[in-house]
């Protein structure tokens, strides 16, 4: 195969900010995140879990959703309100362009 028998929807570059964070909750759970900061999410940032590969574009907003960081990352409930509870500190709200 060659890249002209691909059928593109998107395809763009943009410049980034990432943060790397590692931190241990007050549950003594260990959390290894890359936070991306990116135009492209109308304000949401995207947060992978770099133990398990798990990804979820998220903001303030989500975190308010009951069940969408056990769902995201696949964690338990007590994890979610830790991993929740530091997101609220580094998250901002959504935007949507009009």
């Amino acid at each position: 195969m060659q890249l002209k028998d691909y059928d593109f929807l998107s395809d763009s570059t943009e410049a980034t900010s990432t943060r790397f964070v590692t931190f241990v909750s007050p549950g003594l759970r260990r959390f290894d995140l890359a936070i991306l900061t990116t135009n492209r999410f109308y304000g949401k940032k995207l947060v992978i879990d770099l133990q398990s590969g798990r990804s979820g574009v998220l903001a303030a907003d989500d975190l308010e959703e009951e069940g969408v960081i056990e769902a995201v990352f696949r964690i338990g409930e007590e994890e979610a309100a830790e991993l929740s509870a530091f997101l609220t500190m580094v998250l901002g709200e959504a935007y949507f362009a009009d």
